[in-house]
């Protein structure tokens, strides 16, 4: 598979991303009162904007989005270029594109915090430019517990829990990818390291081999 073709699995997450955030934005009222029911109350279709990083995790302003925007970009170019070289090392096809997924999704929020603030004026109030200070739309409502933790469980127990993320298809994209990893992790750096410990062999071998001729030919 050549090397181009993992970018167009990361594309092809990025245009179902931005389609996606595009029909929420023009189709939904943002919050509660434009939530859509898929499977009940447990998945549900529910516009938010997300200022920040995962789980609305924001860093301190006035420059706070712009390092994350930045830092975004340095990860998308370190990413990219991550895939172009696992391939000259013949890296497995599954973890070159786990990683286009990643890549994907992080290209798809980045798009959101560059330019959402001018295409669809979501900058949060006070920002000092629209530019780069895009809100990411979210969307995909998951609503696994609310409630009050059994006081029989140690340290939590009689706490309040809320799980109930709100993300995108870029995050699903991310966690995908990282979670495939992680669980793979053993089989696709094992199969990466043991065919570049061979590609090295074969260059170490045909190098040897060089030497051995010329000599021969020097006596």
């Amino acid at each position: 598979m050549k090397y181009w073709k993992y970018y167009l699995v990361a594309l092809l997450v990025i245009v179902i991303d931005q389609i996606s955030k595009w029909a929420v934005h023009r189709y939904m009222p943002m919050g509660m009162g434009g939530e859509i029911p898929v499977f009940g109350d447990w998945f549900k279709l529910h516009y938010t904007l997300n200022p920040g990083m995962a789980f609305g995790v924001e860093l301190p302003e006035p420059y706070g989005k712009l390092l994350l925007t930045t830092f975004r970009l340095v990860a998308v170019t370190g990413i990219s270029y991550y895939i172009y070289r696992l391939w000259k090392q013949h890296a497995p096809n599954a973890l070159m594109v786990c990683i286009a997924l990643i890549l994907g999704g992080a290209i798809g929020n980045l798009i959101d915090s560059i330019f959402y603030g001018v295409i669809y004026n979501n900058a949060p109030f006070g920002a000092p430019t629209p530019w780069l200070h895009g809100q990411v739309i979210d969307m995909l409502y998951v609503d696994i517990y609310e409630g009050i933790l059994p006081s029989t469980w140690p340290l939590v127990g009689g706490s309040h829990l809320s799980l109930w993320p709100i993300f995108n298809i870029a995050d699903a994209a991310i966690f995908v990818g990282v979670a495939l990893i992680l669980l793979f992790q053993n089989r696709f750096y094992g199969e990466h390291f043991e065919a570049a410990e061979a590609e090295e062999r074969a260059a170490k071998g045909a190098a040897q081999a060089h030497r051995d001729a010329e000599a021969s030919g020097v006596a």
